[in-house]
């Protein structure tokens, strides 16, 4: 499968692509509003580098206990469910007077829930498509999330001006329960992938088994920890510039939209190969510009020219599923999202700490300067598995 037109014929696709674009929507313009709010309220860009990804930090906890039920739920349910739940979290943030310990729980709540949720929309994923669809189909997806990206951040940025944070937030809700909406109507029901039900030990069994396995321990690390440094960066674009973060991060969902359309679908599979590793590095290097404290024109042509490396992503993930039993794919690639959103939520952490002894400036390129040096250190390992396939979880 090479062409967005077989892509979109396939049964399903469209309404789980739907489903996926509104769901980004909820969490680009929630997550901006949230940031905003606790920013105006407390001037800090720990806390508000915290608010916008600190949920993610929950995913650890989500993937050590609750995987298990992306393969052992039936996926349409699943994902109504979740996407309900979302709902209700993101309103709740939105109550004035809330106290800041329910605030706390709410937003742990949301991480847990979503630590699930990925798990379920990419798992079935790989059940709708044949596995030569999955690389073109997931990129699309991560095109969607760009493309709704660049619009939610400067939607976002716009309703928080009109409609303040609270309501900014209630329009988060509101574009949740439209994707359960679709989520019901447009997915087929269909049986869950795995026998048995969902439990802590089944979680920690196949979790076990996935990273038992030298290949995909090194992908994991390589799709969690560089990237989780550069959305520390990403983090600190509030405190950076506050009038214009929503430019920022518009730029940078573009440059992972453009990214993501090159190699998706235009790049060969010799090609993509070949410049993994260069894409690895092109998503951290251009960051260290921000030692320099740049102007908003060189800053927003940094973060175009990194987030265009978020596309090595892709082709881990390809990588990943190439080492993983089909029964098993959904629960590998929650453990992969899962972990991917707590080193964002690390990244965010550390970066917050920095910024706060030095400068959000000096925070990014402090960032960069890890994410690469943990790249370099990957590199010879990634290289020498890549070459030597496996096929099961030991």
């Amino acid at each position: 499968m090479r062409t967005y037109r077989e892509l979109f014929r396939s049964p399903e696709f469209t309404p789980l692509f739907a489903t996926a674009g509104a769901q980004v929507a909820a969490m680009t313009v929630s997550g901006l509003a949230l940031g905003t709010l606790v920013y105006q309220a407390t001037g800090s860009p720990l806390l508000s580098a915290l608010s916008m990804f600190g949920q993610s930090l929950v995913q650890v906890i989500g993937a050590a206990t609750l995987l298990s039920s992306a393969d052992r739920l039936p996926p349409r349910a699943a994902t109504t469910a979740l996407a309900v739940a979302s709902a209700a979290g993101t309103a709740a943030l939105a109550v004035p007077g809330l106290p800041g310990w329910a605030g706390v729980l709410v937003v742990l709540a949301l991480g847990l829930v979503a630590s699930v949720g990925g798990a379920v929309r990419y798992g079935l994923l790989s059940e709708i498509l044949p596995r030569d669809g999955f690389l073109i189909g997931r990129s699309v997806l991560n095109m969607t999330a760009g493309t709704v990206q660049i619009c939610g951040f400067a939607l976002g940025a716009a309703l928080v001006a009109a409609l303040s944070p609270r309501g900014t937030l209630l329009t988060g809700a509101g574009l949740y329960l439209t994707a359960a909406a679709i989520a019901r109507l447009g997915l087929s029901p269909r049986p869950p992938r795995a026998a048995g039900r969902p439990s802590i030990a089944a979680t920690w069994r196949t979790n076990a088994a996935l990273w038992s396995s030298p290949p995909r321990r090194y992908v994991y690390i390589a799709l969690w920890v560089p990237n989780g440094l550069i959305v520390g960066c990403e983090a600190l674009f509030v405190p950076y510039t506050p009038q214009n973060a929503g430019v920022l991060l518009s730029i940078a969902a573009l440059g992972m939209l453009v990214g993501d359309t090159v190699t998706g679908r235009f790049l060969p599979p010799l090609w993509r190969e070949r410049l993994g590793p260069f894409l690895r590095l092109l998503l951290n290097v251009p960051y260290l510009v921000f030692l320099l404290n740049p102007t908003l024109p060189i800053a927003a042509a940094a973060v175009f020219i990194a987030s265009i490396g978020y596309s090595a992503t892709l082709l881990l993930q390809e990588r990943l599923m190439a080492l993983t039993p089909a029964e098993s794919q959904g629960q590998a690639l929650g453990l992969h999202s899962s972990g991917m959103l707590a080193m964002q939520g690390v990244g965010a952490a550390l970066a917050g700490t920095v910024a706060e002894h030095t400068s959000p400036a000096t925070g990014m390129a402090v960032m960069a300067a890890a994410s690469i040096a943990v790249t370099l250190a990957l590199a010879p390992a990634l290289s020498r598995d890549l070459a030597r396939p496996t096929t099961g979880l030991l």
